[in-house]
């Protein structure tokens, strides 16, 4: 008898853990098909108790009903709040040339110190520094100070796409800072003031972007991409133009694109980590 009852209890009891676990975490981790199944056993188990008359039976599986239907329950409001199951993805984004018009700024001050007339379509599959005469290199090297990262250009219609991405997804900026120590401050500044929408604790700075735990990554640097274990999306820059590797975006309208397909393909359930590569888009 007292086994009975306590088989009863753990089975009765089973899923309240799930069900305080599904307030803090969401239900993304149960199929619909488990529960549905579940509840249909226990439904059988009570009409079976009934026919026998077996009081535990009935009480352990009519307790069972309630706390699976409530699990089941909040399980089917998630999936109507987040869009008909969508799980929401983990993009990252580069910060410079991506979201940031850095070589402008770049090429501006080259030109102001030097009294050149470079324009930024003469740097198609070059980089800056294939332009600057070696002696003249450690100039220009300090012209990337915390002040230059104070006054960037937003990139044509970034803000309106990060913050539809930001609102289906989860967005993560992801940007190289070691490499220039003294942004941190102005680049979190600049990020502050033009994407107040994106919170503090989604914003990385790093040097190796293959720690970067995420769906999809947009650079402007292949070689951001040879250690990220997520999907690329290449956002083509001068220096970038004859890089083939990767699928490529050539403007946030095309970054636009690239997730409203995936949103056509998949329908209304995303594979978080099984998702199809988008094709690049059309140049």
């Amino acid at each position: 008898m007292l086994t009975g009852v306590a088989a009863a209890l753990c089975t009765t009891l089973a899923f309240v853990p799930q069900l305080l676990n599904m307030r803090k975490h969401g239900s993304g981790e149960l199929s619909s098909a488990m529960l549905g199944i579940y509840l249909a056993g226990l439904g059988l188990w009570l009409v079976y108790g009934l026919l026998i008359g077996a009081v535990p039976v009935i009480a352990a599986n009519a307790v069972s009903i309630v706390v699976v239907s409530a699990v089941t329950f909040r399980k089917m409001a998630a999936v109507r709040v987040s869009g008909g199951g969508q799980q929401r993805l983990r993009i990252a984004i580069d910060m410079d040339e991506v979201m940031a018009d850095a070589l402008a700024e770049h090429v501006r001050r080259y030109n102001a110190a030097f009294g050149a007339t470079l324009a930024t379509a003469d740097l198609r599959g070059h980089h800056l520094e294939d332009f600057i005469a070696p002696g003249a290199r450690e100039a220009v090297e300090a012209m990337l100070d915390a002040s230059f990262f104070t006054n960037l250009a937003v990139m044509p219609d970034c803000q309106d796409v990060i913050r539809e991405l930001a609102a289906r997804h989860d967005v993560l900026v992801v940007t190289a800072a070691m490499d220039v120590p003294c942004s941190f401050d102005a680049k979190f500044r600049w990020l502050q003031r033009h994407f107040p929408f994106i919170p503090a604790s989604q914003i990385v700075f790093c040097g190796d972007k293959g720690i970067i735990d995420a769906d999809y990554l947009i650079d402007d640097r292949a070689r951001h991409f040879e250690r990220f274990k997520g999907h690329p999306l290449l956002f083509s820059a001068p220096h970038n133009a004859a890089e083939s590797r990767y699928p490529r975006v050539d403007s946030w309208k095309d970054v636009r694109e690239v997730f409203a397909r995936l949103d056509r393909r998949k329908g209304p359930v995303w594979q978080s980590r099984g998702v199809d590569e988008p094709a690049a888009a059309a140049s």
